[in-house]
């Protein structure tokens, strides 16, 4: 008897989409924020201050480097609940899952 984990390819298709579905909209966040607050929008945020700094400066120059830092814990907070749902272990080694093989007919998302 094995005691690997089995994943049907629907579970780690699904996974899968999920996890590039939540980078998509992770990535647009900081998009919008770093190009967005940083360089689109800098003319309007100017006319606001935080901290001394013009609001649209700011972004430019920390808020998009601390909205990153966030975007990663977000990422990673929203990972494990989706590992926890499809119950992936963190703590177990990758070779403990028995995960499907790539077929050539697979199409990424």
């Amino acid at each position: 008897m094995s005691d690997k984990r089995e994943i049907s390819k629907e579970v780690a298709d699904d996974y899968w989409r999920a996890n590039i579905a939540l980078l998509v909209k992770l990535l647009a966040v900081w998009f919008l924020v770093s190009f967005g607050a940083g360089i689109l929008f800098v003319d309007v945020l100017n006319e606001f201050h935080f901290f001394g700094f013009k609001l649209g400066f700011w972004f430019a120059q920390q808020g998009s480097i601390l909205v990153f830092v966030l975007l990663i814990f977000i990422y990673s907070y929203k990972m494990h609940r989706l590992e926890e749902a499809i119950h992936i272990d963190d703590d177990l080694e990758l070779d403990s899952y028995d995960l499907p093989d790539a077929d050539e007919d697979v199409k990424p998302v």
